[in-house]
């Protein structure tokens, strides 16, 4: 009996099996294929995050906070000098107790007492139970006792000027203008002569001094001003 040639198992179903994994693998395919877009749009959503977690955050400049009307700085038993470009002592500012406000650059003095110099060397002396204060001395407002005195002088040429003084609950100074004004009544005293009213303006450049309101006036004469040894009054204010 002759025997027929024996064939491996499986070799002849090799291109079946090929052929059945490609249509599996296109199967694959074509179901994830469906899903795409949303398996994309999930990558850029995690991309997006990731992104967001790790880029560095520079933060915004705060906005400037309002300054408060308190008080920043206190000062007791003190003296504040100012000078000019000179080097020469222009104010000397003595207060048993100053208080600071930053918004406003004001200080506030109890008890005050103001010795200023002009350029010609001529020293007026202003006190008051409170003074407020500009940053650089230039200007004052007094209040309570209020009192500005210029000292008698002389200038170039030879020309006398007496003793002036101002009095009043309230004086606003201008050292630099050498100007008082006054919304409040005041008293206003020059050598021997003195006058009143209900407010007032003084421009020491000019020489002249505006009483408004009620004003009263007392001449002293010449004669009994120079017996006094005191220097000749000036013109009634106008």
């Amino acid at each position: 009996m002759t025997n027929a040639p024996s064939i491996a198992p499986g070799r002849g179903s090799l291109p079946s099996q090929l052929q059945n994994a490609w249509s599996s693998l296109l199967r694959v395919w074509d179901s994830t294929a469906i899903y795409m877009p949303l398996l994309m749009m999930g990558v850029l959503a995690l991309g997006t995050y990731w992104l967001v977690r790790n880029t560095p955050v520079f933060n915004a400049p705060e906005a400037a906070t309002e300054a408060r009307h308190e008080v920043d700085y206190f000062m007791r038993k003190f003296t504040v000098k100012n000078y000019d470009e000179g080097g020469r002592l222009k104010t000397e500012i003595y207060g048993v107790e100053g208080r600071h406000f930053p918004d406003t650059d004001i200080l506030e003095i109890d008890q005050v007492r103001i010795r200023s110099t002009n350029p010609e060397g001529h020293v007026t002396v202003a006190t008051a139970n409170r003074a407020y204060v500009n940053s650089d001395g230039s200007e004052v407002q007094l209040t309570g006792n209020a009192r500005v005195v210029r000292e008698p002088s002389r200038n170039a040429a030879g020309k006398e000027t007496p003793r002036l003084e101002f009095r009043g609950d309230f004086l606003h100074a201008f050292l630099n203008e050498e100007r008082v004004t006054s919304h409040k009544p005041v008293v206003l005293i020059r050598g021997n002569d003195q006058f009143t009213g209900d407010s007032f303006a003084y421009d020491n450049l000019d020489q002249v001094a505006n009483l408004k309101g009620r004003v009263r006036g007392v001449l002293m004469p010449k004669s009994a001003g120079a017996a006094n040894g005191a220097l000749p009054s000036a013109p009634p204010a106008r």
